[in-house]
């Protein structure tokens, strides 16, 4: 190809040419860069997550939330931290639960946080009051006993009405029936890196039925009878036991005893179909004609962390390990490229904060080491309970 022989009509051509191929290398650097972002990211990353307002979930997921009319200040922050961390990106709806009406300034203060929608409900007495079989003397007896021997919430009637309601209970009232997955949140809780997927999608392709991100021991003086009654139902009930689960994570001697691990239920995102099962509807029931919600203190962490690893395999509860989140005493903070990439403002070298392979935190470790596929875990008969 011959140049013009023009000065000027070179120059223009010249300079021409110098930017079209500045204009293809830029292009080029932009869609490499793309594509090495892309394959650094897991596999559930690379999953659009921009939704408008209006359009259909992915999954059919709400928050949940139990909550008193003075919670409103802390749950604002704790709203903030989700809308900001992920919901911004869906607009999953909110449900908050209080067993006394919702006055208008907590309304008004949790709507004005979310572009989403948020639903309002009471809860019904009889699931926030004392069945008929059980013996209110008795209960406030205990809960004296329980007050003076230091035990946390010992003396709280109304922490035990929580606890009963949020073991099997809340997926029971109208406002829940619509969904099919929640997600626990709570007053004054932070979410600490940014959750760039969706856990409800990635729960539902992967049939995972629970999801924790903190695992920790219980205070064995708030559940000394829990095991027994567990036991007796298995005795009762043994077809609702699997062939494979993760019985082994909760009792290391195989059902004789409860070693007290347990999933901070704080927060936990769930497929609702495991709680409104046969299998787990039977369990509550039982428990909760043993009466340990009231003459001890039964938590819902134990209750079910414990259905959880009785009547699902492995591959069916997941732990969150990175998604950063704290609960007022503890947190969850990821480390190396999870920490930078998601923005993590936690510290996982802060031992006083962050759970660890160590003391308290042992129990999340300790998951780990339960393999990940039925063929490599025990089989978990119901005869092996003693």
């Amino acid at each position: 190809m011959l140049l013009p022989r023009s000065p000027l009509v070179r120059y223009v051509l010249l300079a021409a040419s110098i930017l079209s191929i500045y204009a293809l290398m830029h292009t080029n650097y932009d869609r490499a860069s793309q594509l090495l972002n892309r394959m650094r990211r897991p596999a559930r990353y690379q999953r659009p997550i921009s939704y408008k307002p209006g359009d259909p979930k992915p999954v059919n997921a709400c928050f949940a939330i139990l909550a008193r009319n003075q919670d409103w200040r802390s749950l604002r922050e704790s709203m903030k931290q989700m809308e900001d961390r992920f919901n911004h990106q869906f607009n999953y709806p909110y449900v908050f639960l209080n067993d006394k009406p919702f006055s208008e300034e907590f309304k008004n203060m949790t709507r004005s946080m979310t572009q989403a929608d948020v639903y309002y409900g009471q809860i019904a007495q009889e699931h926030w009051s004392y069945p008929e079989w059980i013996d209110k003397e008795k209960a406030a007896e205990k809960r004296k006993e329980m007050e003076e021997k230091g035990v946390m919430y010992g003396g709280s009637e109304s922490y035990r009405h929580m606890c009963r309601f949020e073991s099997g209970l809340f997926f029971k009232h109208p406002l829940m029936q619509q969904f099919d997955y929640y997600w626990r949140i709570e007053p004054g809780i932070e979410y600490r890196c940014d959750i760039n997927y969706d856990p409800f999608l990635f729960m539902k392709e992967r049939r995972i039925k629970y999801g924790w991100t903190i695992a920790i021991y219980e205070l064995m003086d708030t559940v000394p009878t829990l095991w027994n009654s567990v036991k007796k139902f298995v005795a009762q009930h043994p077809e609702t036991i699997p062939e494979y689960n993760s019985q082994w994570w909760v009792s290391r001697d195989n059902g004789t005893s409860y070693n007290g691990c347990h999933f901070w239920s704080n927060f936990e995102i769930a497929d609702l179909s495991f709680y409104r099962s046969e299998q787990y509807s039977k369990f509550f029931e039982f428990l909760d004609r043993e009466g340990g919600f009231f003459y001890e203190r039964w938590g819902d962490a134990p209750v079910h962390s414990i259905a959880a690893a009785l009547f699902l395999q492995k591959e069916e509860v997941h732990w969150f390990d990175d998604i950063g989140y704290y609960h007022p005493g503890w947190q969850h903070c990821p480390s190396g490229d999870t920490w930078l990439t998601n923005r993590c403002t936690c510290d996982p070298k802060d031992k006083s904060k962050t759970i660890t392979n160590a003391g308290w935190g042992k129990c999340s470790h300790e998951w780990k080491l339960l393999p990940d596929t039925p063929a490599g875990q025990r089989k978990a008969l119901p005869n092996q309970f003693h």
